[in-house]
């Protein structure tokens, strides 16, 4: 395993206590679950399709996304640092018959071995667990091909993210165990954007990811106050 000091061991060993129930539909990932459709929908209408290109799945825990993604015909590789989640993640991979490379490994690690090597490059709902967000921005930016695509998900930080993603989400509706998010870790979309402006990387779209209990999950381009996706493109 290789790291780098951008990483927390509490939120490490958050994930590893957690790593046996990640491919359970009903369990502590339930939002992740259902939330993936839409998630892959919104990658493969921001490439034009992922089929055939190389992708790097940054932060992949179990492979809930990795696997979407190879699924879809993209030739993936996910990286993480939670070494039990990436156990479950090639036990699932085994079992569903894709060829998937996992590697414990950091991104800025994995970045300075790996220049410029990926057509798309995807870090979901991970940014708002590392001390420096911004270090797995540039890496991220640092894989990614001339022309490639880069995608970040996490969650805004104000009072209607503290009140659905840590009250409603942990405690009243216990998608996720208490403790999962910090407030202080969110990133409002205009810090996001500073982070990857200055790697040069140009928004393509963003839009927000909603709950309703009678509609289910959804996505709503005019409402990034709570979880939001954003796409963006590196310099050809």
């Amino acid at each position: 395993m290789q790291q780098t000091n951008n990483v927390d061991p509490q939120e490490i060993e958050k994930f590893s206590a957690l790593a046996a129930r990640w491919w359970d539909p009903e369990g502590e990932f339930k939002p992740l679950h259902q939330i993936n459709p839409l998630r892959l929908d919104f990658i493969q209408r921001q490439t034009a399709g992922v089929f055939g290109k190389q992708t790097l799945d940054i932060g992949c825990g179990g492979g809930l996304v990795t696997e979407e993604l190879a699924k879809a015909g993209a030739k993936v590789t996910g990286i993480d640092l939670a070494e039990k989640s990436l156990k479950v993640a090639r036990l699932h991979a085994l079992e569903s018959g894709l060829n998937i490379d996992y590697q414990c490994v950091a991104a800025e690690t994995f970045a300075e071995q790996h220049a410029g090597q990926f057509d798309l490059v995807t870090c979901l709902e991970m940014l708002e667990h590392v001390p420096d967000p911004k270090s797995i921005v540039r890496a991220a930016a640092k894989c990614v091909k001339p022309g490639g695509t880069l995608v970040f998900s996490t969650l805004n930080r104000n009072f209607k993210s503290w009140l659905l993603g840590i009250v409603a989400a942990e405690y009243v509706l216990r998608w996720v165990p208490k403790g999962t998010h910090e407030h202080a870790k969110f990133i409002q979309p205009a810090e996001l954007l500073q982070m990857t402006d200055a790697v040069g990387a140009k928004p393509l779209a963003i839009t927000g990811i909603h709950y309703l209990p009678w509609r289910g999950f959804y996505l709503d381009h005019t409402n990034v106050d709570v979880n939001y996706i954003v796409a963006l493109r590196m310099p050809a």
